[in-house]
């Protein structure tokens, strides 16, 4: 049988997604054996991994939008608004293994060295470092040193590391691109988690964040920085894929769902599920030949 890789992409919360997917591959009777992962698809491979994905899922679940403010680091030079220790934190919970060769299956991360804008493949070492540097998005999650060198969200040079999982000795591909653009528009008008929660924060806070989210009809900061990465992340994935294309590419219809509304969990898993279940016959056709 097929040695099967998943190429787990980037997308924000949308990539909570890949837990719905992930449970799905095995309802069908397929168990990945390689797992390259870019920002939230990192997270959440990491985590397959290392047999910890009911934990994340619990997590995930749990995350409401008032949990979600208390992830919010305004200090000045942060270099994001979500405070990057509780990624550590969360990956600390799990208790997963200390280093990526310790996973139970091979496992990588991709992020992106800020000095250089290469591409960087994290396959061994520290599992928490690979992890946090490949979910840095720019503006939301602040840059993250690895021996040495800043380091960015992979998904700015490789948001669906088809090339990853390929170059690891996968026979057949499974790619999950959270972004997918299938009705034409990349922005969605909303109103985001932080402005529909600050009346919940307390006062010092409110008014910290009310000059950067008040907009009358001008797109909020949460608005401009969702649809900026997607517009980025995008026309990369459309180049990179072009080149590299998957056995299979499960796009999950998520536009209506910011790359910042991490307690949408259950909609992002929903979706995860369906999409394998619409491209099950092509699956099995490719992963049992």
């Amino acid at each position: 049988m097929a040695k099967v890789g998943l190429a787990l992409g980037s997308g924000g919360a949308r990539g909570w997604c890949h837990i719905g997917v992930l449970h799905e591959l095995h309802k069908v009777g397929v168990k990945p054996e390689v797992i390259a992962g870019c920002s939230m698809g990192a997270l959440v491979g990491a985590a397959y991994a290392g047999g910890k994905l009911e934990a994340l899922e619990t997590w995930v679940r749990g995350l409401t939008p008032r949990r979600l403010l208390g992830l919010i680091d305004v200090r000045p030079g942060s270099g994001g608004i979500v405070a990057g220790s509780e990624i550590m934190t969360l990956l600390d919970g799990l208790d997963l293994p200390e280093r990526v060769e310790d996973l139970d299956l091979p496992f990588a991360a991709v992020a992106t060295d800020m000095e250089t804008g290469r591409e960087i493949w994290l396959r061994e070492g520290s599992l928490k470092d690979a992890v946090r540097a490949s979910v840095a998005l720019p503006g939301v999650i602040s840059p993250y040193r690895v021996e040495g060198h800043w380091m960015l969200d992979g998904g700015l040079t490789n948001p669906v590391p088809v090339s990853i999982a390929r170059a690891m000795g996968a026979d057949v591909v499974i790619a999950v691109n959270p972004n997918a653009k299938l009705h034409g528009k990349i922005w969605n008008q909303t109103e985001s988690v932080l402005e529909q929660q600050l009346g919940e924060l307390p006062d010092w806070l409110s008014k910290a964040l009310r000059p950067a989210l008040d907009s009358d009809d001008t797109p909020g900061y949460s608005e401009v920085v969702s649809t900026a990465i997607d517009v980025m992340t995008e026309q990369i994935r459309l180049s990179r894929l072009a080149g590299e294309p998957p056995h299979v590419l499960l796009n999950a219809d998520l536009s209506r769902l910011s790359v910042l509304e991490f307690h949408r969990g259950e909609d992002a898993i929903t979706e995860g599920r369906r999409i394998v279940q619409a491209q099950k016959t092509q699956i099995l056709e490719c992963t049992h030949g």
